[in-house]
């Protein structure tokens, strides 16, 4: 565990004594009680299911409470001495920097260069002093390669850097993260951890993280873990103990992999072990048997588990691709090929995944599918149909796409008037457009809100909505870009529950992601993309635990794959295999 520097009597950086708020159109506080005390130098990750009053927490350690949000308060709040209440928020900003989710909604400049002196230019810095500012700011971030590069042009995992450098440009004490991970594919999220921790051991940084990705989170070890439900702090320890203790799991926060696969075997790991990472935990010898003999009575217990059906050899496939090639024009003397040669099928009624790093051709994939990507090569066909003369119309009475973000596709003030959108398009009469927006609204569990403005609505509840309107259309294919990211373990369980219930109805479901769990989890088959090329079409279990496989394509093996090795498992696939039987039958029988 880290140096938390400095001695145990100093003052704290960032105190909350008997903190509560509540929002001036709550009805009831959002924070209770809140008692928590960061010391210079320390990292702290913060976890909590949707609504548990993360986002609260950090508004009220960054000033936003009650500079930007208005309500009332009780108790006191100290950020480096002063309440934020009573300062301008510019002087919270200078000790505390926050970076958002989402990266893109914090940049402002046309380079990388640009966006990091923002601050300086806002505070009247001598511009003969910036470049030596930006620089260095942009080497402590690890982006100062990029500085005459466009933002927007930038990987996501690049992104993060820039917006971790526009603040760290102030030289704050304090870096304040919130969910920084959602939007990376694994190994930049591995990246973003190690980045993270240079700062905090180099620079002595002190770190607070609020992350869904917990697994990748201890990538790095932290020296706290603050739990949060129901607006209160519930532990507040050293990760070891927070895991091993089980309320992550009754709080509904899902506990890295190979800490739930041993609790399944019937040996839980405790606090002692050290469990935070896989390559860590001192198992032992009755551990690494429990797992064995689990893993072997996996015959019986997957026999019990529904087979997942095999597609009909008598249908055509919902989508054939043959060595489909995308290249655009970047310049007049050159072209980037973005896709290369893929040749895949997709079957009537099967949930794939499409797994690849940021960058690796996923989502022009699936532009290409639905035609707003041009094919420069090879055949694409539809059903039994040949797609090469289909109009954007006519591919989207077949397949429907839902972006990642969703703000990239809402257009409408109200919930209810952004789901008929399309069915007013083609022409539905009121009444079906009735019936099927409240269907859809029902099954997106969005009913309550069908009235709502989309502005009100949470960022998981907007991306809802851009499902819920694509799935009103009735197409036969469905293609969600990143349905998961940014979500807590209970709405991602729901969510895909939600999409297997359709995936049984008969709508094919691609998922293009770079979760891993979900991968694992809830499809059969992976399409494994990597600089625009195909390098696997295969069982999920099987590609994720092949280290080679994963480290071509940037992506991560998961703990169950180091548990699986540490126990002697010939083929580590079948403890993954396992692991998701048991826990799908637990998760259901919770339900």
């Amino acid at each position: 565990m880290s140096d938390t520097g400095g001695a145990s009597d100093e003052a704290p950086l960032i105190e909350l004594a008997g903190y509560s708020f509540q929002y001036r159109a709550q009805s009831e506080p959002t924070l209770h009680d809140i008692d928590l005390t960061v010391r210079r130098g320390e990292k702290i990750a913060i976890v909590g299911a949707s609504g548990s009053g993360k986002s609260t927490l950090i508004s009220a350690i960054n000033g936003l409470i009650p500079h930007h949000h208005r309500g009332t308060s009780n108790g006191a709040v100290r950020v480096a001495g002063n309440d934020p209440a009573m300062v301008p928020l510019a002087a919270t900003a200078s000790v505390v920097g926050t970076v958002l989710q989402d990266s893109n909604s914090q940049f402002v400049g046309l380079t990388v260069a640009e966006d990091i002196a923002f601050s300086l230019e806002n505070q009247q810095v001598p511009h003969a002093e910036m470049p030596a500012l930006i620089t260095r700011a942009a080497e402590l971030a690890g982006i100062s390669d990029r500085l005459d590069d466009s933002p927007q042009n930038l990987s996501g995992g690049q992104k993060q850097r820039v917006a971790v450098a526009g603040v760290l440009v102030d030289d704050v004490e304090v870096l304040l993260l919130d969910e920084p991970l959602a939007n990376l594919d694994p190994a930049s999220g591995r990246a973003a951890i190690e980045l993270l921790d240079d700062l905090h051991r180099d620079q002595r940084k002190t770190i607070l993280l609020v992350e869904h990705r917990l697994e990748d989170v201890l990538h790095r070890d932290i020296d706290r873990l603050v739990l949060m439900a129901d607006g209160r702090i519930v532990a507040d320890a050293a990760p070891d103990v927070v895991l091993a203790s089980g309320l992550l799991e009754q709080h509904g926060i899902r506990p890295p992999l190979h800490i739930a696969a041993l609790r399944y075997a019937g040996a839980p790991a405790t606090a002692e072990q050290r469990p935070s990472r896989s390559t860590d935990i001192a198992l032992t010898a009755q551990q690494i048997t429990a797992v064995r003999d689990w893993v072997a009575t996996a015959g019986s217990s997957l026999a019990a588990e529904p087979e997942a059906a095999e597609p009909s050899p008598a249908l055509a496939p919902a989508l054939d691709l043959q060595d489909v090639r995308c290249e655009v024009r970047v310049s007049p003397e050159r072209t980037s090929v973005l896709l290369d040669g893929i040749t895949a099928q997709v079957h009537r009624g099967e949930m794939l995944g499409v797994l690849g790093s940021n960058g690796a051709g996923k989502s022009t994939l699936a532009r290409v599918i639905c035609g707003f990507e041009k094919l420069t090569g090879g055949a694409l066909r539809i059903g039994a149909a040949d797609a090469s003369g289909w109009s954007l119309s006519d591919r989207g009475e077949h397949v429907g796409f839902v972006l990642q973000e969703p703000g990239q596709m809402i257009s409408r003030p109200l919930v209810s008037e952004e789901i008929a959108l399309g069915l007013r398009a083609r022409g539905e009469d009121e009444e079906e457009i009735a019936r099927r927006t409240t269907t859809v609204l029902t099954a997106c569990g969005l009913a309550p809100f069908r009235s709502w403005p989309l502005s009100a609505l949470s960022h998981g509840q907007k991306k809802r909505v851009t499902i819920a309107s694509v799935l009103a259309l009735g197409p036969d294919v469905l293609i969600l870009d990143e349905p998961t990211a940014g979500q807590d373990f209970a709405h991602y369980t729901e969510f895909m529950q939600f999409l297997r219930t359709l995936n049984a109805d008969g709508t094919t479901v691609v998922l293009i992601t770079h979760d891993m769990h979900l991968a694992v989890e809830y499809t059969d088959r992976v399409l494994v993309l990597s600089d625009g090329r195909l390098l696997a079409d295969a069982d999920p279990a099987v590609v994720l635990t092949d280290p080679d496989l994963t480290r071509r394509a940037d992506l991560v093996t998961t703990g169950l794959y180091e548990l699986a090795r540490r126990c002697g498992l010939r083929d580590p696939h079948t403890l993954v295999h396992r692991f998701v039987a048991v826990d799908r039958a637990a998760r259901e029988e919770e339900r």
